[in-house]
């Protein structure tokens, strides 16, 4: 088994981390750079950079608040948000990011997928499933995008699946229904889409214990863990999220 990693997400929005529920009522969770200073001298893994707003605003990803945030840390910094062609891309690879987040573009015109996969290798691009729940799909699962404004008709599985074909190297599931909430990840969404894929699975939206981390990985099988609230808020901490992780006999990164 490989070994979990942790990793806390910046939900970016006007240069400050922010944190809402079910993608809205967003509220301030900090310094974008003293909390990734923060959480690389914790232990974490890696770092998601998020720009909530940069897809509904019609605009990229702001360079600065990226720059800014790789001044300070040295683990993998993945960032998303707006990302809509390789030219993104590119200039976030030579700031030095690691690897890049895509959603609503990817949606929009799968072959972004094919095509960042050849152009930069497959271990750089994550694709992003938002998801919530809908009974006329058949997986029970709606893609939405636009941060969750959107609604598209595809089943969040069979998008899955096609972007492991179309060379995504890592999905990042996102329920909507869990965003926030500290209620638990929807581990039905999660297991689905890992068991649909062979490509590593990160579990996001709605950790609020150290046993919904349990859950994501042994339930789940996810093999990322992104959580935000309950690491902005200073609920638990990485160590705490890491030691109880080692405790019930799983494997993570050191």
């Amino acid at each position: 088994m490989v070994a979990v990693k942790i990793m806390p997400c910046l939900d970016m929005k006007e240069g400050r981390i922010v944190k809402g529920v079910h993608f809205v009522n967003i509220r301030d969770a900090g310094d974008p750079v003293e909390n990734a200073k923060f959480y690389q001298q914790e232990g974490a893994d890696e770092l998601a950079m998020l720009d909530i707003a940069a897809t509904v605003e019609g605009r990229k990803t702001r360079l600065e608040w990226v720059k800014n945030v790789l001044k300070v840390i040295s683990i993998p910094l993945t960032v998303g948000g707006g990302i809509s062609s390789l030219e993104n891309m590119e200039e976030l690879f030579k700031l030095g990011i690691s690897k890049v987040s895509i959603n609503t573009a990817a949606v929009k015109r799968p072959e972004l997928i094919r095509e960042a996969s050849k152009k930069f290798g497959k271990e750089k691009i994550v694709v992003a499933i938002d998801g919530r729940r809908n009974p006329k799909m058949l997986s029970g699962f709606e893609v939405v995008i636009k941060g969750g404004t959107e609604g598209t008709g595809i089943d969040a599985v069979e998008w899955a699946r096609r972007c492991e074909e179309l060379g995504a190297g890592e999905i990042l599931t996102t329920s909507m229904d869990g965003d926030g909430t500290l209620a638990g990840y929807d581990i039905l969404f999660t297991r689905a889409i890992a068991d649909a894929v062979k490509i590593p699975v990160i579990a996001s939206g709605g950790a609020g214990t150290l046993e919904h981390l349990y859950e994501a990985v042994v339930k789940g099988k996810a093999s990322t863990l992104l959580a935000a609230s309950i690491f902005h808020f200073r609920k638990h901490s990485i160590k705490e999220a890491k030691g109880y992780l080692k405790s019930k006999g799983i494997e993570v990164s050191d």
